[in-house]
């Protein structure tokens, strides 16, 4: 996303025709998170991390080699295609390797990843681009992909695929409501902070004004928000899932309304748009309540809860675009966030009602298909007005 600018002016884009670049890397996690999930239900997982990231490192490579706009659309497309799939089969893995009572604690250092590349990888690639420009950005990430693999090769025990599973099972937590819902609240609700996030460097070069040596500090902000918010959520979350995860949407909506205030002032908008990271802390305690929610069907829930963020991922581009299309300005972005925000909180509400009727996401499990379809309707029926 940092490096947007600098790919429009390459290829000769405008501003919301690169920001659908960032839609087709996530519509490869839609794709890929699921079909990818099921396929390999029933093979062991070290070689299929492996192949997951070495797929990241072509999708990447490829990226660093585009020469215009259909190749760069492809090779985003194939980037994104392992994401969701590569990080719902490895917080498995993380979970396995734990004893029982820490099981959360060891997803949550996986995802302490994504905040580590937030204020770490994201500004590097910037700073990266800046001075030796954008294709190093992606060839840096290709490389680090190929360095993953080598350590999953060297580091993570081989473990053997349960014998019970199968791509039907894994089908069978499409049939519960619950599972869809819990995917709606990220999905729709995370996109009011990727609105804001894909147009942060044009915004802070057209609205603030700064130069493209402080870029990578705001940006940096969105990490610095999340990690905070990783250290104060999920502790609450253990304490009241729901009723936390309705507050960080609140918290989120109101940030965002203030975006278009603070974008004329650097030091407020590092301050807003950290605010606006926080929601990214609600990714483990949805993750947590997919695997509740989904009962035996693992694989497909970790899967689930990356294909919402980056459903979220295209969402709210693709809508803040064509905000800017409308001439509305940069600054609108918030205000489109908040709306999705907003929006996300709606579903959550109607979330929070299911587990009021049938006691909450714990005592749910994975149906038959045949089963599931039953149970979907009679859920369908009882959230009616």
């Amino acid at each position: 996303m940092s490096l947007l600018p600098p790919i429009a002016r390459s290829l000769s884009l405008s501003e919301p025709a690169a920001g659908h670049l960032i839609s087709a890397y996530a519509l490869g996690v839609l794709v890929g998170a699921p079909l990818i999930s099921i396929l390999f239900s029933r093979s062991p997982r070290k070689p299929v991390l492996i192949g997951l990231m070495l797929l990241v490192a072509l999708g990447n490579g490829l990226s660093a080699l585009a020469a215009a706009y259909p190749t760069m659309m492809a090779s985003r497309f194939l980037a994104g295609v392992p994401h969701g799939a590569y990080l719902g089969m490895a917080s498995l893995v993380a979970a396995s390797l734990a004893p029982e009572d820490r099981r959360t604690e060891a997803v949550g250092y996986l995802l302490l990843g994504l905040t580590i590349a937030t204020i770490v990888g994201v500004p590097g690639a910037t700073w990266l681009g800046t001075l030796a420009g954008w294709r190093w950005g992606f060839a840096a990430v290709a490389a680090l992909a190929l360095a993953t693999a080598a350590a999953i090769l060297v580091f993570v025990p081989f473990q053997r695929a349960e014998a019970s599973a199968s791509p039907l099972r894994e089908l069978g937590a499409l049939t519960l409501p619950n599972v869809w819902l819990t995917v709606g609240i990220a999905a729709i609700g995370y996109g009011g902070l990727f609105s804001v996030y894909a147009y942060l460097t044009a915004t802070l070069d057209q609205v603030t004004g700064v130069s493209e040596v402080v870029v990578p500090f705001v940006v940096a902000a969105f990490g610095i928000g999340m990690t905070i918010g990783s250290l104060v959520v999920p502790r609450l979350a253990d304490r009241a899932q729901m009723p936390t995860a309705g507050a960080t949407l609140v918290w989120t909506a109101v940030a965002l309304a203030l975006y278009p205030l603070a974008a004329e002032n650097v030091w407020w908008i590092s301050l807003d748009v950290a605010c606006i990271g926080v929601i990214m802390s609600m990714t483990a305690v949805l993750q947590k309540r997919l695997m509740d929610v989904a009962g035996d069907a693992q694989n497909l829930a970790a899967a689930l809860n990356h294909v919402a963020i980056n459903t979220a991922n295209a969402l709210g581009p693709f809508l803040a675009g064509l905000a800017l299309s409308a001439g509305f300005g940069l600054t609108s972005t918030g205000l489109v966030g908040v709306a999705l925000t907003f929006a996300g909180l709606v579903v959550w509400a109607f979330a929070w009602r299911y587990d009021r009727l049938h006691g909450g996401p714990g005592r749910h499990t994975a149906p038959s298909p045949e089963g599931g379809l039953v149970q979907a309707r009679t859920a369908m029926e009882d959230l009616r007005p």
